[in-house]
């Protein structure tokens, strides 16, 4: 679910959306009159009243207990009540709001994040018909840990999980590229990983309403449908869907063989493989019978809707008093049934009505046993290094669930949990948890180096001067993760844009008008410290560790004004940080106006950075028009663009291949110019290089084309 109230101005953390500015009607502080009377009449509405559920305990230390099924069903029926609670208390709120302040509020629109109105190669294998010297594998965070992408290559061949199949492409050589083999998949296909002759593809399912005919189902485990890559206004939480893992014998690549399914109720959250061993977290939110959370007609007073929202808590606690929730545990069926699962740990903290597995298998035995371990918790932002997995779950205090001991002062704060895995199955198992002040932007505000977790996390949302960031260092002692270290408000007033972590070195953007780049020195665990930092205008989404001396960045330009900035073009920049105590941007080049987009902001796997050739592939949609604050009006490219890239001479664009959508006839879709800073509307979404071969692959066709003459195709295969 998306959150456009972090832009500008926002009323509050439950505000009832962001209000336009009319720059005329400022007072002497620059805040406009009545803005600033509105801002005054929503602080004087009580906030709702902090309640804990009855047998919580209002105090609690950060972790996971073993648990059973009466126990998660007591533990979830309790979540569920406070839920209802928290919905209507702050559906009141909003009521009151209304009531009292209505009169007061003027203008209307949405404000962006950034303030403005509106919205390396791999050796290739050997084969039968030679093969290029090197080929791009995928843009994996952890050297040795694989990440689960909808494309994948051997150097030979390309494979897709896409449309309704597992699509063999044989890739190689380019000019008789042509699809192979085919395996339909049940559901709609995700992601995969290929090993050897083995493919393990995920798809999703959508599950049969089970809930009672008379009520609507609603899930209640919070979060957002969808895949969520980037994090900035999008949960960690799975669509919602069942998973299937198909597993598949790839000896005759011209007919794969299914000879392993799993199925389970839970939708996928991340997967990584090491080795053969696959750890795949998936997440399942409960469902209980929706309840009312407004009252049968309009309370004209703020005392007849203080009446009639708690009468209406009253009546929805009768209607769930008897509520069983033990039958939505999740399943797994490995062939026999669906099973339940019987290794449940609980938080301490009750989490949602919500569940997250980590369920390893080994992809080269289709008969091997699986290993799994579930939480009664709402999934996170996943991060995983060769031999641990971390979860990061956000927490806001309201008063329903309790809180943390180890954070009495903290407001937002994340549960860390630590799981041990490997290249075996059977090393998967639970380890450790902690809190940390503040929420991860996405998995590379997260890595383990030398058994310390460096975490960096953002409080508060903009435009709250309060918004500030955290970067901690996390050691285990014995069941609990520890804070060793730690750097506290860092760029009050803004928040994080990307992270990345370099050995003992660390490198933070954050942002509300400018984009400082921060640099960390983190080779003592207790004693972190910050370098330097160097502000410019925009800000980076996306880093990549381009050699040991220079960073190679892609995100956005933004044109300030004052108080706020509006975002602008895409932005490839290199920073020089060989000393970090005086980082140095030392190129750039900027592409399109505000609207462009490109799959790889928001998503690492489409970043292709090909160090034997030097070249960047990006999935690009390029938008050219509009005005200072306005979207471009005209979409001039849709595609993949390759970039010459040194230290030399910067960014030189080699050429393009353009994808213009068939639907639209010979030209593009304008409307996708018009798309959400974080929602990239580019029809191509990932690249391979094979030596001078660059493939760019959509969801629907791969085409293939030479690096010396990219405008014109070698060859295109459709994969519908």
């Amino acid at each position: 679910m998306r959150n456009r109230s972090v832009g500008f101005f926002a009323v509050s953390a439950l505000s009832l959306g962001a209000v336009g500015i009319v720059p005329s009607a400022c007072n002497s502080t620059g805040t406009p009159s009545y803005q600033a009377a509105y801002e005054a009449c929503v602080a004087s509405v009580p906030k709702p009243a902090p309640q804990v559920v009855a047998g919580n305990a209002s105090k609690v230390q950060s972790g996971l207990v073993a648990s059973d099924e009466n126990a998660a069903d007591a533990t979830m029926r309790a979540a569920a009540v406070a839920g209802m609670r928290r919905a209507v208390d702050n559906a009141k709120y909003n009521a009151l709001v209304n009531l009292r302040c209505s009169a007061l509020s003027k203008g209307s629109g949405e404000y962006d994040s950034a303030g403005g109105a509106g919205s390396g190669g791999v050796p290739a294998p050997a084969n039968d018909h030679g093969s290029p010297t090197n080929v791009s594998g995928t843009n994996n965070q952890v050297s040795g840990v694989d990440e689960a992408d909808f494309v994948k290559n051997d150097g030979h061949y390309i494979y897709t999980a896409t449309g309704s199949a597992l699509h063999i492409v044989e890739a190689w050589p380019a000019k008789s590229m042509r699809e192979v083999g085919k395996a339909t998949l049940e559901g709609t296909p995700l992601k995969l990983f290929v090993v050897g002759d083995r493919a393990l593809v995920y798809s999703s399912v959508q599950k049969q309403n089970a809930a009672p005919s008379r009520l609507r189902s609603a899930p209640i485990g919070g979060g957002s449908s969808g895949a969520c890559t980037y994090g900035y206004d999008c949960d960690f939480s799975g669509d919602g869907t069942a998973t299937t893992l198909s597993l598949f014998d790839l000896t005759d690549r011209t007919h794969p063989r299914l000879v392993r399914t799993l199925k389970s109720s839970a939708s996928l959250i991340a997967a990584r493989r090491i080795g053969n061993a696959v750890h795949t977290v998936l997440g399942q939110r409960a469902t209980t019978p929706s309840y009312r959370t407004y009252p049968e007609g309009s309370p004209k007073t703020e005392a007849e809707a203080e009446r009639a929202f708690e009468a209406l808590k009253i009546d929805n606690e009768k209607a769930m008093a008897n509520l069983t929730m033990k039958d939505q545990l999740p399943t797994l069926d490995a062939g026999g049934g669906a099973a339940p699962i019987t290794h449940l740990l609980q938080s301490t903290v009750p989490d949602g009505v919500a569940f997250t597995t980590v369920l390893s298998l080994d992809i080269a035995n289709d008969s091997a046993p699986l290993n799994s371990v579930t939480v009664l918790s709402r999934a996170g932002a996943v991060y995983a290094s060769a031999k641990s997995l971390y979860m990061a779950v956000p927490h806001q205090r309201d008063g329903y669930y309790g809180w943390f001991d180890d954070a009495p002062s903290f407001d937002e704060v994340s549960s860390v949990h630590k799981f041990a895995i490997g290249d075996g199955v059977l090393a998967t198992e639970y380890r450790a948890s902690g809190t940390v002040k503040g929420r991860v932007l996405n998995q590379f505000s997260m890595d383990e180096k030398d058994d310390h977790l460096r975490i960096a996390t953002t409080t508060g949302h903009l435009p709250s001067p309060n918004a500030h960031n955290t970067l901690s260092i996390l050691g285990q002692e014995g069941p609990a993760l520890k804070v060793s270290g730690q750097i506290d408000n860092i760029a009050n007033g803004e928040d994080i844009r990307s992270v990345r972590f370099d050995g003992d070195r660390g490198f933070m953007v954050t942002f509300k008008k400018t984009d400082p780049l921060y640099a960390f020195d983190l080779s003592k665990p207790s004693a972190p410290v910050i370098l330097g930092e160097l502000k410019i205008p925009g800000f980076s989404t996306y880093m990549h560790v381009m050699d040991k001396n220079h960073l190679l960045t892609i995100g956005y330009d933004a044109n300030d004004h004052g108080d706020f900035a509006f975002f602008d073009g895409v932005l490839l920049q290199i920073f020089d940080v060989s000393n970090p105590k005086s980082p140095a941007l030392v190129h750039k080049a900027k592409i399109g106006t505000r609207g462009s987009s490109s799959e790889a902001l928001s998503d690492h796997l489409a970043f292709n950075y090909f160090v034997p050739k030097g070249a960047l592939a990006l999935p690009m949609t390029i938008c050219e028009g509009g005005g200072d604050g306005s979207y471009g009006t005209n979409m001039t490219f849709s595609g993949l663009m390759v970039y010459d890239v040194s230290l030399d001479r910067g960014f030189a664009l080699r050429g393009t291949v353009a994808h213009p959508n068939a639907e639209t006839g010979n030209g593009y879709n304008n409307g996708g110019c018009y798309n959400w800073w974080t929602n990239a509307s580019s029809e191509v979404k990932r690249s391979i290089f094979m030596d001078d071969i660059v493939y760019s692959v959509s969801t629907s066709r791969i085409k293939a084309n030479d690096l010396q003459t990219l405008a014109t195709d070698v060859a295109e295969v459709s994969i519908r």
